[in-house]
């Protein structure tokens, strides 16, 4: 009686077997005939990759002598500073010039543009041929031009500096030393700041041959209250 048992059981199991597999093909779609897609012809899509999390925009709290809705650039640390008012500052992380393109001065916001035209400088343009790249006379602004969602071109005594603080299709420089010279930010830190500097702003720009004491400034950290409550 065991072993007829035994076989019974043993019958069950495997048409239930049997029947869970011919059922589960029932539902399996039937593998695609036509021709296979070749991985080279598959286009994929990156992610931007975000800078360290100490270069995300902030508010902080922040002492200096100069008047509020002025613009201070601290390159060594890779931050601007939008002055809000007594003892705050709005800090955005930035990339800069790469050794042999610092620079420091008094500058002001001498023009503005939204999803800007980028005219590569002729100088830039002999010297990346040298390197094998040729670069455009011009590039129509767009997603794919270096300079980004915004530009703020930088004057001294009326006249463009070539310089420019802009937006950048290259998120993950911030934070280093890369650019030419411009003050490169992420595109929604560069619109943020394009809403709120006018035409005139003073820029003062800290880097190579500033001194000690030309401009005060001291960051406090991070104001907590104002990140949670605003204003």
């Amino acid at each position: 009686m065991k072993r007829l048992a035994s076989k019974a059981v043993a019958i069950a199991i495997a048409t239930s077997t049997i029947l869970a597999a011919t059922s589960a093909s029932a539902f399996t779609p039937t593998p695609a005939t036509g021709p296979k897609v070749k991985s080279s012809d598959v286009v994929l899509v990156a992610t931007p990759k975000r800078p360290a999390k100490q270069y995300w925009r902030t508010k902080v709290r922040f002492r200096t002598d100069e008047a509020p809705g002025t613009i201070i650039v601290d390159t060594n640390n890779k931050y601007l500073y939008y002055i809000d008012g007594p003892n705050r500052a709005t800090r955005y992380g930035i990339g800069v010039g790469r050794d042999g393109f610092g620079w420091s001065g008094v500058v002001k916001v001498g023009r503005k543009a939204e999803w800007p035209t980028w005219t590569p400088p002729a100088e830039m343009r002999r010297r990346e041929a040298a390197k094998g790249r040729i670069l455009p006379i011009t590039q129509e602004g767009g997603i794919d031009n270096p300079l980004g969602a915004r530009a703020m071109y930088l004057y001294k005594g009326g006249r463009d500096t070539i310089f420019r603080i802009h937006g950048t299709n290259q998120p993950w420089t911030i934070g280093q030393n890369m650019s030419s010279g411009c003050i490169r930010m992420m595109n929604e830190d560069v619109e943020h700041l394009y809403d709120r500097a006018d035409i005139g702003t003073k820029v003062i720009v800290i880097g190579p041959g500033s001194k000690p004491g030309d401009t005060y400034f001291d960051d406090r950290g991070v104001d907590i209250f104002r990140q949670i409550f605003g204003g």
